[in-house]
C-alpha cells in the first residue's frame, strides 16, 4: 500500500476531488460532519459500560467516543511528523494524520445499538430466534444476507450509517472522504466467508465484520479508491488501512484505563488498587503528590495514557513496513511492554465492574427490551395482523418498508430503526409495548 493513495481527499459518492482550503482541510470537515450528525449526538444517551448511570462522573458512549478522538489525533500527529519524512510526502502536513484519527476514532462506536454489547447480542438472539419460529426457510434471505442479520454487528450498522443513513438523499450518505471511511473500517471484510477462502487465518481483523451485503459494494469502492489489499478474488476481504492500527489503539487505551477509573468513581474498585494499577502504567512517585483519591486517579489516568500512546506510535513506526505490505495484522497494544499489566487491569474490570450485579441486572434488561421489539416489529411486517398494522405505524416514515424492497431491505430497516435508539428511547418504547407506560 501507498501513502500518497492511502490519504486521498476523494469522497464517497462524489467523482471529483474538492478544492482544499487551509482553514477546514476535507478531513477536518469529516469530524465537523460527524459532530453535528443525529448518529453522534445519540451517543449520550447509549451505554459505555454502566447502563443508564446516575452518576455523572462515569463515562457515557459518547465522551467515550470524544476521548478516544482526542487519543486517536495525538497518536495521528506523532506518527505523521514521522512518515511525512519517511516518504517524502508532499502536500500533506501533520495535522492532516491527526484530523483522519480523529474523525475516524469520533464515529468507531456510531453503529452500537442501545446497551452497548449486550444489545449487538440481544438483536442476533432475537433475530435467529424470530427467523427460526417462523420457520421461514431458505427464500426470504440468501446465505451472505442471513450471515449479516444472524451475527448483526454494530461496526457493519456504523459504515452503514457513515455511508448510507447519516445523508439518505445522497450517495454515499455523509460522503466522508475514503481514507476516513478506511480508517474506520477495523474489520475490512464481510460476514460470512468459507473455511477454504480462509485457510485458517487468525489475524485481529477477522474477529468481527465490517459492512453488511447491502454495503459492500460501497465498501468496495473506498478499498479500491485507497488501495487497501485484497486478501482473496472471490471474497470482500481486505487488509486494514495502516491507520486503522492507530485507531483501534486508542480505542483499547481509552477503555483499558478510564474503565478501571469508572470502576473506582462507581465505588466498585477500592482506590488503593486502581491507585497501583494505574501506577504500574503511569510510574510516577506519589510521594510528591498530597490529592484527594480523585485526583490521584484522575492524575494517574492521564499519565498512564501519555506512556501508553507514545509507546504505541513507536510500535506503529517500528512496524510500518510489515503493516504497508499486509503482513502485520495484530493489535498493537498487545506489543506493549505493559501487555501483562493491562491483561490484569481487563480482567479485574471485568470481574469487578462488567459482571457486578448492578450492571448485570441492566444488561439482562436489555435483552428483553431490544428482544421484544425487534420481534414485535419484524412480525408485524411479515404478519400484518390488525396490531401489526398499528405497530408499523410506530416507524418514522424512513424506516418503514416499502412493498417494493426485498426481505433484506426490510428486515435491515428494521434493524436501522431499533439500533438507532438510546437506551431511554428503547426502554421506553418497550413499556409502551407491554402496556406499562402509556406517554409519549
Amino acid at each position: 500500500m501507498e501513502w500518497q493513495q492511502l490519504l486521498t481527499r476523494k469522497r464517497l459518492g462524489k467523482q471529483h476531488l474538492e478544492d482544499p482550503t487551509f482553514e477546514r482541510t476535507p478531513y477536518l470537515k469529516d469530524y465537523d460532519r460527524l459532530v453535528y450528525s443525529t448518529p453522534f449526538r445519540r451517543l449520550k444517551d447509549k451505554t459505555q459500560v454502566f447502563p443508564l448511570s446516575k452518576n455523572a462522573d462515569v463515562r457515557t458512549r459518547l465522551i467515550h467516543s470524544l476521548e478516544v478522538s482526542c487519543v486517536g489525533r495525538s497518536l495521528g500527529r506523532m506518527v505523521g511528523d514521522q512518515i511525512i519524512k519517511r516518504h517524502g510526502l508532499e502536500h500533506f502536513d501533520v495535522a492532516d494524520f491527526g484530523d483522519i484519527l480523529s474523525a475516524a476514532c469520533l464515529a468507531h462506536d456510531i453503529g452500537n445499538p442501545p446497551f452497548g454489547h449486550a444489545g449487538e447480542d440481544a438483536i442476533q438472539n432475537a433475530f435467529q430466534s424470530w427467523y427460526s419460529k417462523e420457520n421461514l426457510g431458505g427464500s426470504l434471505l440468501n446465505p451472505l444476507e442471513k450471515a449479516d442479520l444472524d451475527n448483526f454487528e454494530g461496526n457493519a450498522q456504523g459504515f452503514r450509517i457513515l455511508s448510507r443513513l447519516g445523508m439518505l438523499h445522497r450517495v454515499g450518505g455523509m460522503q466522508l472522504t475514503c481514507t476516513t471511511l478506511a480508517t474506520f473500517t477495523k474489520y475490512p471484510r464481510e460476514s460470512f466467508l468459507s473455511k477454504t477462502i480462509l485457510k485458517g487465518y487468525k489475524g485481529k481483523s477477522m474477529q468481527k465484520y465490517g459492512f453488511f451485503q447491502s454495503e459492500k459494494d460501497l465498501f468496495t469502492e473506498v478499498a479500491e479508491t485507497v488501495g487497501l489489499i485484497r486478501r482473496h478474488p472471490k471474497a470482500a476481504w481486505w487488509c486494514r488501512h495502516p491507520l486503522t492500527f492507530l485507531m483501534e489503539a486508542a480505542d483499547d487505551i481509552c477503555y483499558s484505563i478510564v474503565d478501571l477509573e469508572d470502576g473506582f468513581h462507581m465505588g466498585y474498585l477500592p482506590f488503593v488498587e486502581v491507585r497501583d494499577l494505574l501506577n504500574a502504567i503511569a510510574k510516577i512517585d506519589l510521594a510528591e503528590y498530597d490529592s484527594s483519591p480523585e485526583e490521584t486517579i484522575k492524575r494517574l489516568r492521564a499519565k498512564a495514557i501519555n506512556q501508553l500512546v507514545s509507546e504505541i506510535a513507536q510500535i506503529f513506526l517500528d512496524k510500518e513496513s510489515e503493516i504497508l505490505a499486509g503482513k502485520f495484522d495484530q493489535a498493537l497494544l498487545s506489543l506493549s511492554r505493559y501487555a501483562d499489566i493491562l491483561s490484569v487491569i481487563e480482567e479485574k474490570t471485568s470481574h469487578s465492574v462488567f459482571h457486578h450485579p448492578n450492571v448485570v441486572k441492566v444488561k439482562v434488561a436489555g435483552y428483553e427490551v431490544l428482544g421484544e421489539l425487534l420481534t414485535e416489529f419484524l412480525t408485524a411486517i411479515f404478519h400484518p395482523t390488525k396490531k401489526g398494522k398499528l405497530v408499523t405505524y410506530i416507524l418514522p416514515t424512513e424506516w418503514r418498508p416499502k412493498s417494493e424492497e426485498s426481505h433484506y431491505q426490510k428486515m435491515l430497516k428494521v434493524t436501522d430503526y431499533i439500533s438507532g435508539l438510546t437506551d431511554l428511547q428503547a426502554t421506553l418504547l418497550f413499556q409502551q409495548f407491554r402496556g406499562i407506560s402509556l406517554g409519549s
